[in-house]
């Protein structure tokens, strides 16, 4: 309880950079392949332990060694942001996702310094910082030919260098995750790819976004539609929605 009221005092103000995300979710809303959730509980444990790693072993006085950045990457709709959402619930920490649109400016250095305010917020709260489309952001470097190449680069070089010296947890999510600039992937802690669900784990996941309350027709047959159509979890909760409000406007059942 004293835990959650002190997250609740050092919340930011809600502002147009950062929005906080919710972190109700549990483990048992993640469906997704056994090594991949293996690896979500093991970043768990390590943003448990980085209290007695950084203060009582001393690696905090390390340069570099304050923050824990992580990536995951992979299509639209896999569990990227579900996953954050966990592991921060879990670790007893907020969730804030960084709005990229309020953030990226044409003008000459305003992004540097709205994603220092972003930092900073995220620092202030000890809250876990989620950069949803982190290739917007953090994209790979161009080739010189132009001055706004030139300027670019320099941004890019500035967000990396920024990331290196903040002392909390990051993620960044991505589509595209080759996309990044490759100086970033030694800033990284761990990289995670998340992959498209084979027919066993959508069957699982139509199985988890149906209610239980919610009316099925006999004809229904979820490992037949897991076989048949190929769909990301994301996919899948919006084609149950999209099945249920017609069936409920007709006041029947939802059918196959």
């Amino acid at each position: 309880a004293l835990h959650r009221m002190a997250n609740e005092l050092a919340r930011p103000a809600t502002d147009q950079l950062v929005r906080p995300v919710d972190t109700t979710a549990t483990w048992d809303d993640l469906v997704l392949p056994e090594p991949i959730l293996r690896r979500l509980h093991d970043i768990t444990d390590a943003i448990a332990a980085r209290p007695m790693v950084l203060a009582q072993w001393g690696f905090g006085s390390r340069p570099g060694s304050t923050g824990l950045n992580l990536l995951f990457a992979g299509p639209s709709g896999t569990g990227k942001t579900l996953a954050a959402a966990v592991i921060a619930g879990q670790s007893g920490h907020q969730l804030l996702a960084c709005d990229l649109a309020q953030v990226v400016d044409k003008y000459l250095g305003e992004t540097e310094k709205r994603l220092d305010a972003v930092l900073r917020r995220a620092e202030a709260a000890n809250a876990i910082l989620l950069f949803d489309e982190a290739d917007a952001l953090f994209g790979r470097r161009a080739d010189v030919t132009d001055a706004r190449d030139r300027y670019a680069n320099l941004e890019v070089a500035y967000l990396l260098q920024r990331i290196e010296t903040h002392r909390g947890i990051t993620i960044l999510a991505t589509n595209l995750g080759h996309h990044l600039d490759t100086a970033f992937s030694r800033r990284l802690h761990d990289r995670i790819d998340f992959p498209q669900p084979d027919p066993a784990l959508r069957q699982r996941i139509w199985r988890q976004v149906l209610p239980g309350s919610a009316p099925l027709a006999d004809d229904v047959d979820l490992a037949a539609l897991a076989r048949a159509v190929e769909l990301s979890g994301g996919e899948i909760r919006a084609a149950s929605l999209s099945g249920a409000y017609p069936a409920a406007a007709e006041g029947g059942p939802i059918r196959q």
